[in-house]
């Protein structure tokens, strides 16, 4: 732990404070329907011909019903356009490689995947789509799921603000301010940086480079269709080629992973994602992607304060979010620096921690805060393997998803899990001073507190069920490539990041195969809209109350109390919950580690 790496993590948070505020005044901007901007000259005639087109009344408002109907009718749209483009790709142009279609159990994971922002792949991006997949099919997904998710939070902050009222926004005004005000400008911006880092943006087809030493090899054996081909035992079947030439991707990568960070998205134009080096070629890009991931989900803190007229408020909840993150980047660094048990108990010094699944050109703390940010902030990109790291280490990325995905979280995602919280926090300080919960002077009365159990039940539900099925299941099992905790804890890993929709995996796992990659797409599709509807029932009925004036027992929304209370509450609730599971996986295999037993 070199005090050339404690710089660095100043820096970064230094950084990601400086921008909260400016993001945060402008989000105010774009999510008022009359908000004005710098943009407006160039931006505002295509905003309203867009609504034109759609027939859309910008300042005609919608209550949480309407509004949740709009959002799941266009993310359906949505998804059924990407299973179409997956589906048929081999018919369409700009695929230079001559990429069959997907299969069809495939393209449902995937189309559920992007639709919902969790990214999940089941595929090496490189080997399997074709330009106009990636760009037509996943990008246009990476920047609407980012609105929604967005959107999402905005009405839940409304209902929070407003009082008396039936409506929280529009929908649709929402969904095409903050694409054409936010997303796509702020993307653009950094596309040409990352350009200028040396990440290729071009249509040209692949490059082939002979091998020196050529080698041989084992792949999965696949059908007409692209499908990996099982056995009797569930395993993929393997075949050994010779290897004697490399191909070198080509195509419009930059444009992709702009908006893969900044939307935290996280789906890798290539199966190596952060870590090739076309998609993060240097230091500075490195470090741009990792502030990028946290930048807008920070911003709308500041918004929520703003918005409630109690900035304190939204700079507490900041502050409950920076300290859980903090914590989880020290206890995932000092693991991988300390490196495996085993070594240490044949006292066998290793200077260079646990290296094993990490870029040299990034290090043991690179991967370390890249693992924590990207695991915090629901976005899945990866410039290390998870599957490789410590038991210790491959924990915090695995219970930063089992919090819900809040500590920043993914754009808008992250802000209205964390309020679920903020509702519960209120709650039980109500309960411990004798008091009506209050919450911003409106009274939390059984309707909210049941919705946000209801939303955080959900993800509950789905991680542990889907988590038990695959363990006890022949086809959970084959997928697996490490017995014992450790492949507890990938198939734990796999169903935890489906329903955080966050899309990161422990890579050990084989989960290209019709049971998985339909199970995970159905955790995808409930850990995002099963729980944003519960929470849209919330920002209704919050909506609609009265505001009380503050008095002497009123409960104080800033500072360190509450900061304490209600990182507690995240705590306490991701402990009751997954506790066990992660006793019986990392925890179990970190001590077996120090009996010389691996897995």
């Amino acid at each position: 732990m070199q005090t050339s790496d404690w710089l660095q993590l100043i820096l970064f948070l230094t950084a990601l404070a400086l921008i909260t505020k400016p993001l945060g005044l402008y989000l105010v901007r774009v999510l008022e329907p009359d908000g004005r901007t710098w943009l407006d000259p160039v931006l505002k005639p295509m905003e309203k011909l867009t609504f034109r087109l759609m027939r859309v009344h910008p300042a005609e408002e919608q209550d949480w019903k309407q509004y949740t109907l709009a959002m799941l009718g266009f993310s359906l749209i949505g998804m059924l356009f990407t299973y179409a483009i997956l589906r048929l790709q081999h018919f369409l142009p700009l695929n230079p490689q001559k990429f069959p279609p997907m299969g069809a159990d495939l393209a449902f994971n995937a189309a559920a995947s992007f639709t919902t922002n969790t990214d999940w792949q089941s595929y090496g991006g490189e080997s399997t789509l074709s330009y106009l997949a990636q760009m037509v099919g996943l990008t246009l997904q990476n920047f609407a799921s980012a609105a929604v998710g967005i959107a999402v939070a905005a009405a839940l902050v409304r209902g929070i603000a407003r009082h008396s009222s039936q409506t929280l926004g529009n929908f649709w005004t929402d969904l095409v301010r903050v694409t054409y005000y936010l997303l796509l400008p702020i993307c653009l911006v950094l596309a040409l940086v990352l350009i200028s880092q040396g990440m290729i943006q071009n249509f040209k087809p692949y490059t082939t480079a002979k091998l020196v030493q050529p080698f041989k090899g084992s792949v999965e054996k696949k059908d007409a269709q692209g499908n990996s081909l099982t056995g009797p035992d569930g395993k993929p079947v393997l075949e050994e080629i010779t290897i004697q030439e490399q191909t070198i991707a080509q195509g419009p990568m930059a444009s992709q992973v702009a908006i893969k960070m900044l939307g935290t998205n996280g789906g890798g134009y290539t199966n190596a994602n952060a870590a090739h080096p076309f998609e993060n070629p240097t230091p500075l890009s490195n470090f741009l992607q990792m502030l990028s991931i946290f930048a807008i989900g920070s911003g709308l803190t500041w918004y929520l304060g703003r918005m409630v007229g109690n900035q304190g408020h939204g700079w507490a909840v900041w502050g409950a979010m920076i300290l859980l993150f903090i914590s989880g980047v020290l206890v995932c660094w000092w693991a991988e620096a300390r490196g495996n048990p085993i070594h240490q108990q044949l006292g066998v010094a290793l200077s260079g921690g646990n290296m094993e699944g990490k870029e040299v050109r990034f290090g043991i703390f690179n991967s370390a805060l890249f693992a924590a940010i990207t695991t915090a902030a629901s976005c899945g990109a990866v410039n290390s393997m998870h599957d490789s790291f410590t038991a210790m280490g491959g924990l915090v990325p695995l219970f930063n998803i089992q919090l819900g995905e809040v500590v920043i979280g993914g754009v808008g995602a992250g802000l209205y899990g964390m309020l679920v919280f903020v509702v519960l926090a209120v709650f039980i300080a109500g309960l411990m001073v004798g008091r009506t919960p209050e919450y911003l002077g409106k009274k939390i009365g059984a309707y909210e507190v049941k919705m946000a159990m209801l939303s955080l039940l959900v993800l509950s539900l789905s991680i542990l069920g889907f988590s038990a099925w695959g363990a006890v299941s022949k086809w959970g099992q084959a997928g697996l490539n490490n017995a014992g905790p450790h492949g507890l804890s990938e198939i734990l890993y796999a169903c935890s990041s489906a329903t955080g929709n966050n899309g990161s995996a422990f890579a050990g796992l084989a989960a290209n195969t019709p049971w998985y990659n339909t199970t995970l797409a159905l955790a995808m599709l409930l850990g995002r809209f099963f729980m944003i509807i519960p929470i849209m029932a919330l920002a209704g009925s919050l909506g609609k109350k009265k505001i009380l004036a503050a008095s002497e027992g009123t409960f104080p929304l800033s500072g360190v109390t509450f900061m304490a209370l209600l990182i507690g509450t995240v705590l306490l609730v991701g402990a009751l919950n997954f506790l066990p599971a992660l006793s019986l996986g990392p925890v179990v295999e970190h001590f077996l580690n120090f009996e010389g037993k691996l897995f």
